[in-house]
């Protein structure tokens, strides 16, 4: 598991890391959040502790709140947990609705931000495994009614074509889960596609 801490107080990061090690496979620290695109372009980190603040300036949580957007709107985003003062509890709440798993206050008890990283990671896990299986019920929905004005010829060709893509174009492999011969599956693929009347 990797989890990418992202926090402009040195002194925070280096405690954090010492939290984290032997709890997480690979744990990266970075101060600066403009470093966040390039670190989660391989899809790899399971977590990202978020602090809501980098801006000495602003201390409003829009920074927070802008790099949490930009985490999450990747289709396979991390779980994010929002690090802040007790000040900005509120914001974390509204940050909650905006796609963060959880929020741990400053000062942290070390027990209780592994146990809300861990279930972070699980309920982002649950999130997609959900957003999985409903596409897949749409596109069986989908397929369904796209049969339901084909004919039997039509059908039969379609689930030829999937088998033969499902087993990467291997005929001999195709055949053999169809039940048929090579020589068959072989005619089969060869007829001129069957429009049905209208």
């Amino acid at each position: 598991m990797k989890l990418l801490i992202i926090d402009d107080n040195e002194a925070v990061l280096r405690s954090l890391k010492l939290v984290f090690t032997g709890v997480f496979d690979h744990v990266v620290t970075a101060k600066n959040p403009q470093l966040l695109p390039a670190m989660l372009s391989a899809g790899d980190v399971d977590a990202v502790l978020l602090d809501m603040n980098f801006n000495t300036c602003r201390l409003d949580g829009s920074d927070g709140l802008f790099w949490l957007t930009r985490i999450k709107s990747s289709p396979s985003a991390p779980a994010v947990v929002l690090i802040t003062a007790f000040g900005d509890v509120p914001l974390a709440v509204e940050a909650m609705k905006r796609g963060a798993e959880d929020f741990v206050t400053k000062p942290w008890d070390n027990d209780d931000l592994i146990d809300k990283l861990n279930r972070a990671m699980e309920k982002c896990r649950m999130k997609k495994a959900e957003q999985s299986a409903v596409s897949e019920a749409n596109l069986y929905r989908e397929r369904a009614d796209e049969r339901k004005n084909m004919t039997l010829e039509e059908i039969k060709a379609d689930h030829i074509n999937n088998v033969v893509k499902e087993c990467g174009g291997n005929l001999t492999l195709a055949a053999s889960r169809l039940g048929i011969n090579r020589q068959t599956l072989y005619n089969q693929m060869k007829k001129p596609p069957h429009t049905h009347m209208k």
